[in-house]
């Protein structure tokens, strides 16, 4: 009997998807699932994208992208990080990040590399690895460090299979940024064990407190070992548009270049074009963005801290926040007994319509995911369901 594939066999489906489509089967139920902004695109975007139908620039690009769009990130990288980039040959427009990340590692991998990924993290990061013959290497973060990389942990995990670190500062799910002093460390290690850093950066914008961003490839001796992966899904409202993009040294962008003619063959040209227009745009919008996060959440941990029994990190940037849940593991309601932070998110949606991400999905089952991309008046609802469904746990 013909089946699928064993590498298929072996993907778990997303669960955060899972999640966002059971809350489609509830009447008001309030989504803190997905990693979506809320916000719409720039007038100017939407405008160029309209534009590019009307005049029927709606034709296939380069592999690697429209030229003017790669001169516009190329300028983008130069203006925010100082790197510098040809955009003729170093990089790759793609459908969004995840294209971005398959490519990257697709280029990579020979079937048993290693690529340490640093948990909790986002749970594409181990699916595409395995996707594309790697092995995940898990290294703990915890939140008594803020869920600041342990470099220490990821030295004790390098063998002579491992290829790659994934990087992903801010994080997703833990918000947790990144310290100078720890990026230093990694640096150091990468050199000395012949590493490939792959740095997802499509949080850059979304920082709190005042904190900057320095990316991995501005760091010396980095440039030429750092995949750096964006997108403008986050930066500019633009997740549906789904344009991402590498930044890499010549060897790999062409790379991905090539794999990319026999994939994809490219991002979608009308929504390149829009992309360019946010590049060229007046940028206030990703300030204006980056403080609405803030309020929200100033807003969420205060109302989460409310909650007892649930333990709260102040996220330091992105749009999550990933509160301990141990406390309610274990009780019951009296008629429904909560075993497992995935027993408990189902709790909460099917009692208090609101959906949430169990922490097993990012590699911590102790612990919930709640995007808080939506509205306060959203956030502030959800909350008091949640403090009231909670209570009721004994």
């Amino acid at each position: 009997m013909i089946q699928i594939s064993d590498n298929t066999q072996q993907i778990q489906p997303s669960k955060i998807r899972k999640m966002f489509n059971k809350a489609l089967e509830y009447d008001h139920a309030i989504s803190f699932t997905l990693g979506e902004p809320d916000f719409t695109a720039s007038p100017n975007v939407v405008e160029a994208g309209c534009r590019a139908i009307r005049e029927g620039k709606t034709k296939y690009s380069e592999n690697a992208g429209l030229l003017a769009l790669r001169q516009a990130i190329a300028e983008y990288l130069h203006r925010t990080e100082g790197l510098s980039y040809d955009p003729a040959s170093q990089i790759v427009v793609t459908p969004g990040a995840m294209g971005a990340l398959f490519l990257a590692l697709k280029v990579l991998l020979n079937p048993g590399d290693e690529v340490i990924v640093n948990e909790p993290c986002w749970t594409n990061y181990v699916q595409q690895i395995r996707m594309c013959g790697g092995v995940p290497v898990s290294v703990k973060t915890n939140a008594q460090r803020g869920f600041d990389l342990d470099v220490s942990a990821i030295a004790e995990a390098v063998t002579d299979k491992t290829k790659a670190i994934i990087l992903n500062s801010p994080c997703n799910p833990t918000g947790a940024v990144a310290s100078t002093e720890t990026l230093l460390q990694l640096a150091e290690l990468a050199q000395k064990q012949d590493l490939v850093i792959v740095a997802d950066e499509v949080y850059k914008h979304i920082l709190f407190d005042g904190r900057t961003y320095t990316s991995f490839a501005a760091l010396p001796g980095m440039k030429e070992r750092t995949l750096v992966i964006d997108s403008l899904s986050k930066t500019y409202a633009m997740t549906g548009w789904r344009i991402g993009f590498i930044a890499a040294p010549l060897w790999i962008a062409k790379a991905c270049n090539k794999l990319q003619g026999q994939y994809t063959s490219g991002a979608s040209s009308i929504a390149q074009k829009a992309a360019a227009a946010a590049f060229a745009g007046e940028q206030g919008c990703v300030e204006t963005m980056r403080q609405a996060f803030q309020h929200r959440r100033d807003l969420v941990v205060r109302l989460a801290k409310e909650i007892p029994g649930l333990k709260v990190n102040d996220p330091q940037g992105a749009f999550y926040l990933f509160p301990e849940v141990s406390h309610y593991l274990g009780k019951s309601d009296g008629e429904r007994k909560i075993n497992t932070s995935s027993d408990l998110a189902m709790y909460i949606l099917e009692v208090g319509h609101v959906a949430t991400v169990a922490g097993d999905a990012f590699g911590a089952p102790d612990y919930l995911r709640l995007s808080y991309a939506t509205s306060e008046e959203n956030i502030t609802e959800a909350m008091r369901r949640m403090k009231e469904v909670l209570a009721r746990l004994k």
